[in-house]
């Protein structure tokens, strides 16, 4: 992994609008489609046993519609024989059934503890799909939505484990090697965790590859295991298959770092687990750092140099840490002392203050940082963890949604910035702009804190309009600010108004819960249990 980072979110003021009048209600008519399912939606209820609130977040509030950003207005659901079922628009007043194409193989209400299906959209001819079982499936799909070369084949498919759900995947090809990246979710027990809920949340990176020369199958090539104690609000692999991006409320860690399992299978597992050669420590003025000392050591068996950038501990002739330090430090100030359980302590002193060091000297594996607990809180309240390398400071912009906006990047997500909601776009390669303000929806964040029963957040790839809707019928439309066709004035400040920002309601004809929710450029698709809602927001692109 790389060294820790810190970044900032940069604000584009041009964006901004802070002379923003409000939106108003418009009465004008939402054109709305509907379409009575074959079959119910494959929901999956929580059981006793799925108490928490992590539970709640992953899997009581998901969304079972699926929207596939590689081609306009194509939708997915799986309903409870096992079908994975697509409605594709072209023409609102024209609409067929949805069309069956895939089944699953398992028939899914054997097991008791499985999780609702999931499904993926990793290229514009490959799908990830759980059956929420455990198992995991590649599917290569051919051009998806044209009839004469789209057929879906299953191209790999195991047991992984306990069930999971499908957070995100990308397709490399590197070298003549065609790999799928998926990251998965699950929530696992903790038997040991007397104080907190009794479950951390799991996610596993998983590889799985194939080289286009060779005639094998795809096979797993990599496992990548992150503990956290909250479900990602967010969570991505980078484009080029290196990183990941988590926005989290909590943070998380790296418990299983998988080398290519080809190569480790012979590795003599003694030989990964190594007990660190120092700890270390840090306050925002200094840094100590821990060695054990062998029983024979003595003080003239020990030689350290402090420089101001380096370090050289020398221990009974043998170079035991050398290397630049990751900041400057006080050289003079800087101490060492044997301590009574013959331990070695070194104090070194910072000298940029406050300044927190992600490591101690720049490129060493040997030692492990030691975190107290106050550190630990501190840091889970204020930080948002987006990669596994790379941190940002939240404060207090409230994370509100995620969208595509280009399938081939990361999904960009959604921030509250004082009253405002702001949409930004990740891009891993510009360590300089690593997040870059696209767009903003004047005055959503402070609208969307009033609506106590949203349950689902979403905004048009080309923002023309953001919209939520509330567990039960209500769907919310708040469009962008667009000219006037007559003149309006403010009586206040009286000048002319050159432009308004609508919010319209639709008030769906069921009294079904809404368990899926997506919008395009277009239309809004709304997914009850047993019916599809199709509203029509935009008559162009």
């Amino acid at each position: 992994m790389e060294v820790a980072a810190n970044c900032s979110l940069r604000v584009k003021r041009p964006l901004l609008d802070p002379r923003f009048e409000g939106y108003k209600l418009s009465l004008e008519p939402l054109p709305c489609y509907q379409l009575e399912l074959d079959a119910a939606v494959a929901e999956v209820k929580l059981r006793d046993d799925q108490y928490t609130l992590e539970h709640m977040h992953a899997f009581g509030m998901y969304n079972y519609l699926h929207c596939d950003s590689w081609y306009q207005d194509s939708v997915y659901y799986v309903d409870n024989l096992g079908r994975i079922m697509n409605l594709t628009v072209m023409l609102d007043t024209a609409l067929g059934k949805p069309r069956e194409v895939f089944r699953l193989p398992a028939d899914l209400i054997a097991y008791d503890d499985r999780l609702c299906a999931s499904i993926h959209f990793t290229s514009s001819t490959w799908v990830t799909l759980s059956d929420g079982t455990g198992r995991l499936y590649l599917i290569g799909t051919g051009e998806r939505g044209n009839s004469a070369s789209e057929k879906w084949e299953i191209m790999f498919n195991e047991e992984l484990g306990n069930p999971f759900i499908i957070i995100h995947s990308i397709s490399l090809l590197k070298a003549e090697e065609h790999s799928i990246a998926t990251l998965l979710l699950r929530i696992e027990r903790e038997e040991l965790d007397m104080k907190g809920s009794g479950f951390y949340v799991s996610l596993e990176w998983v590889t799985i590859s194939k080289k286009n020369k060779d005639k094998r199958k795809y096979e797993i090539t990599k496992r990548n295991i992150l503990h956290g104690k909250s479900v990602p609000h967010y969570a991505a692999i980078e484009p080029d298959g290196n990183g990941l991006m988590i926005v989290s409320y909590k943070s998380f860690t790296f418990v299983q770092v998988g080398q290519n399992l080809e190569e480790s299978k012979d590795e003599d597992m003694s030989e990964k687990i190594k007990e660190p050669l120092y700890y270390w420590q840090q306050t925002e003025d200094d840094l100590t750092v821990t060695v054990s000392l062998p029983e024979d050591c003595t003080k003239e068996d020990i030689q350290i140099q402090f420089l101001p950038d380096h370090v050289n501990v020398v221990l009974k002739g043998q170079r035991f840490l050398e290397g630049n330090l990751y900041s400057s430090i006080d050289h003079e100030s800087s101490t060492w002392i044997i301590k009574e359980n013959n331990s070695l302590e070194i104090s070194l002193i910072k000298k940029n203050e406050g300044l927190t060091w992600p490591e101690l000297v720049v490129g060493d594996k040997q030692g492990e940082f030691i975190r107290d607990s106050a550190q630990c809180a501190a840091i889970a309240e204020r930080l948002m963890h987006l990669t596994s390398d790379e941190l940002v400071n939240l404060g207090s912009n409230q994370y509100l949604f995620s969208v595509i906006v280009d399938p081939k990047e990361m999904p960009c997500f959604c921030l509250r910035h004082d009253v405002d909601a702001l949409l930004w776009q990740p891009h891993s390669s510009n360590q300089d702009d690593m997040w870059e303000h696209i767009a903003t929806f004047n005055a959503l964040g402070y609208v969307q804190a009033s609506k106590r029963d949203k349950k689902f957040f979403a905004c048009a790839p080309n923002y023309s309009y953001a919209a939520l809707c509330e567990c039960l019928r209500r769907v919310f439309i708040y469009r962008q600010p667009t000219p006037m066709s007559t003149v309006l004035y403010n009586r206040k400040e009286g000048r002319q108004v050159g432009q308004v920002a609508k919010q319209q309601v639709a008030s769906l004809e069921t009294s079904d819960p809404i368990l899926g929710f997506q919008a395009t450029n277009e239309r809004l698709f709304v997914l009850t249990t047993k019916n599809l809602f199709l509203i029509k927001v935009n008559t162009e692109n």
